[in-house]
């Protein structure tokens, strides 16, 4: 090999251990990895970030978009509860997400069903006290699969199809052809998972609920008289097993219902007084029928979507102190309003605005995002911050963003637009309704992830160039000798490594004429190796960078590089063999 090559190598090693056995941030990691290559002149500035202009990189931003507007409606909320339900273990929920995520994912590209349940599975874990860690490579994995099952599963399909009307006239697949071998690895996948997942999958929670919070609200919501909630049960409303927060009382009319039993019936007016920790008090603003009982909230300019929550700590020069919240006019003052009061770590009972304040109070409140910029150096308040993930959801728009992204999924499933189109067209929808603001839409990007795949692309193309891939394939498959079903599992094992390693489109471009090479050595026909190509370079599973979705859910999950290894590679193996066995079967040699 050049010196070009053997640095490649060295570099693409020292990336892989360096995401294996440090806890680094990946983008980082990878970008130091291009710039080396860069610098050293293996690759040329347009090659080292030519991936920030590939289209399924812009493709993956702008879903973020399409998702923070479904999320900002509460249409995520709708998701968990019509969709997900209620898990009876943690088996039975990796299964309750996996079958739908996989039906979905057959249909429509795999990377917008992840961005969009993303969210909606890291709540639905928050709500019944499950661990992340234990369903996100489960939704990510299940998109794999399901993507294998026809031809516009995944873009892997489609192109490999191509090259096989390109380079063999005559053939080509149908539309479900690819079930054949897609239903039993997405069967068998999904059957590892299940059965093994407790195993193999990290349990690993986020910091904040390993321990309670000293600081408890008392805080009261009214039963809208028009809300969906009006009767029915605080089971079905789905306000029994919320985060952090518990349903202690209902004040209805003149008296209370105290112990409150699931199958209590909501009634219009009802106000409930939940008690709970500051981080878990937003959840009560994402369930649509729920309003705060004090009227104060409505009194404030601008609608409540473009606000959010805050704690502000009352000092000994506040001019309230000794003074009734209503007395002392607050919301006029600081234009904001108090959601509750904890003093001494304790909730206080009885109307917000008959509580008087005293030193060191600590203030639930609702106010516009300048609050904290107004605030944050008055000597009235001893601290100020702001509760991430507060803003009240607009339900009513909820219809709309729910609409927009069904549009895109129909438009791009029938071939009308380009995937990047139909995701640009959905995340314009949403800022021109409102559904999603400015703001939100920049915020909602994450950037690392977008990073991380441009350097992956760059990665690839150092592997391409110097010629390491191709001559680390054709040696490989040398090894197999001269019966047609070794060179089969020797074509999906090649590039099922390739493919955890760069790009799986890439994999799949570069090992195509190398499969279509040994079937033409061997005499058969290449049908079975093409098709080994398609799901090998789609089913991958052992490394996050192996697939975009796995790159999704890398944060979300609070996985580190190795989890992967730990899930995929059995995954990997049960499926390869799975496929080697039927493809056969399937398109003979």
């Amino acid at each position: 090999m050049s010196p070009d090559a053997w640095l490649t190598v060295a570099v693409v090693v020292v990336v892989l251990m360096t995401l294996s056995l440090t806890r680094l941030a990946a983008d980082m990691i990878f970008l130091a990895g291009v710039t080396v290559l860069l610098v050293s002149g293996v690759i040329a500035p347009a090659e080292a970030f030519a991936g920030l202009g590939n289209q399924g990189l812009v493709t993956v931003g702008v879903l973020f978009v399409v998702v923070a507007g479904v999320e900002q409606t509460g249409g995520i909320r709708w998701v968990v509860q019509h969709v997900l339900g209620r898990p009876r273990s943690l088996q039975h929920a990796q299964g309750k997400l996996m079958a739908p995520v996989a039906f979905m994912s057959a249909f429509m590209n795999n990377t917008p069903v992840v961005a969009m349940l993303i969210p909606a599975v890291r709540e639905w874990a928050r709500k019944f006290d499950l661990a992340p860690s234990k369903l996100m490579i489960p939704l990510s994995y299940a998109a794999i699969l399901g993507g294998t099952c026809t031809l516009i599963g995944t873009s892997t399909n489609l192109v490999v199809n191509g090259l096989i009307v390109d380079e063999l006239p005559g053939k080509g697949l149908s539309m479900f052809e690819l079930a054949w071998v897609g239903v039993p690895v997405t069967v068998a996948g999904m059957a590892v998972l299940l059965l093994a997942g407790r195993w193999l999958l990290p349990e690993r929670r986020p910091a904040i609920s390993q321990f309670t919070d000293p600081r408890e609200y008392s805080v009261e919501m009214l039963v809208e008289a028009d809300g969906p909630l009006v009767g029915r049960t605080i089971e079905d409303a789905g306000l029994r097993h919320l985060p952090g927060l518990y349903l202690i009382e209902i004040d209805r009319g003149e008296g209370v219902v105290p112990a409150v039993s699931p199958r209590e019936i909501l009634q219009s007016g009802d106000r409930l007084v939940f008690v709970g920790s500051p981080d878990a008090v937003p959840e009560l603003q994402k369930i649509r029928g729920l309003a705060p009982a004090t009227s104060q909230v409505f009194k404030l300019g601008g609608p409540r979507s473009q606000r959010a929550l805050f704690e502000a700590a009352v000092s000994p020069d506040c001019a309230l102190v000794g003074r009734s919240i209503r007395a002392g006019r607050f919301r006029n003052v600081y234009n904001a309003v108090v959601i509750a009061v904890a003093r001494n770590g304790r909730r206080l009972r009885g109307k917000v605005g008959d509580i008087v304040l005293q030193a060191g109070d600590t203030l639930l409140l609702e106010a516009r995002p300048s609050f904290i910029d107004q605030q944050r150096n008055n000597r009235e308040f001893l601290l100020v911050s702001r509760l991430e993930d507060s803003t009240p959801p607009r339900h009513e728009r909820a219809p709309i963003a729910l609409a927009l992204l069904g549009a895109m999924v129909v438009a791009v499933s029938a071939g009308w637009l380009s995937m990047l189109e139909g995701a640009l067209l959905a995340a314009a929808g949403m800022m021109l309704t409102h559904c999603c603001s400015v703001e939100r839409a920049r915020n909602s990007i994450d950037w690392s992830v977008l990073l991380v795949i441009a350097a992956a692309f760059a990665l690839g193309t150092a592997l391409q160039k110097t010629g390491v891939a191709t001559l680390t394939a054709h040696g490989l498959i040398a090894l197999a000798g001269s019966t047609p079903w070794m060179n089969l599992v020797a074509v999906y094992a090649v590039t099922a490594l390739f493919t955890a390693i760069i790009t799986n489109n890439a994999a799949a471009v570069m090992m195509f004429p190398i499969a279509q090479a040994v079937a033409a050595d061997l005499g058969v026909d290449v049908m079975p190796f093409a098709i080994a190509v398609m799901i090998a370079a789609s089913a991958s599973f052992a490394t996050p960078i192996g697939y975009q979705t796995n790159l999704m859910v890398l944060g979300p999950g609070g996985y580190h590089f190795g989890d992967f290894a730990r899930a995929g590679l059995p995954l990997n193996l049960v499926t390869g063999l799975v496929a080697v066995v039927v493809i056969p079967l399937a398109w003979g040699f």
